[in-house]
């Protein structure tokens, strides 16, 4: 008995594929949103914030427009997640808008405008100080907050080391209750700075 050879059935034609030219054309994968418990809460609590500061801040603004002229809020550079950078707000309190402008920075409203930067998801509310740039690559790993440990720790009384320490713990061993923890401080650590 003779075996016939088998061939193989005629494959379908294949449309050309379109092969993109340069690297802007590729389509950009889509981003998708930050879900975690952290990411609502930071959410959940600038908007929350911003409603009960709008109107003092509104206040504040006017007044620092007033002593000091037309530039009320400042940009600073800063590195964010992954080194992302960005550029927090901050009220610019110079030496023109006087006891004004130091009340602000004790009781650290200058950085308010900040929420603007968590609700962009550049920030969080709490996280290691934010920095142009850094040598520590441990900082990128997480956002840079509005307050932190380093805040709720005596502040700005802290020298340099320490500071960089508790961020470096902050890092290493933050979760959602360190973060409630210190939001909880935060108030008593602007009012004893306030008072000191």
């Amino acid at each position: 008995m003779r075996l016939l050879p088998l061939q193989p059935p005629p494959l379908p034609r294949l449309p050309r594929l379109r092969v993109p030219r340069r690297l802007a054309e590729l389509p950009r994968p889509r981003r998708l949103p930050d879900c975690s418990a952290k990411r609502l809460l930071d959410l959940v609590g600038a908007l929350l914030l911003a409603g009960v500061f709008a109107v003092p801040l509104l206040l504040i603004s006017g007044l620092l427009y007033a002593t000091q002229g037309a530039r009320v809020f400042r940009r600073q550079p800063a590195a964010g997640l992954g080194g992302r950078p960005f550029r927090t707000w901050r009220l610019l309190t110079d030496g023109g808008s006087g006891r004004l402008g130091a009340a602000v920075e004790r009781t650290a409203l200058d950085g308010m405008p900040q929420l603007l930067n968590v609700l962009r998801g550049e920030m969080s509310l709490v996280g290691p100080r934010p920095e142009p740039g850094t040598d520590r690559p441990d900082r990128l790993l997480v956002r840079p907050g509005m307050t932190g440990l380093w805040q709720v720790s005596a502040r700005s009384g802290l020298p340099w080391e320490e500071m960089d320490l508790l961020d470096r713990h902050y890092v290493e061993s933050h979760w959602l209750g360190m973060d409630l923890a210190i939001l909880a401080q935060t108030p008593r650590a602007a009012y004893k700075q306030r008072h000191a």
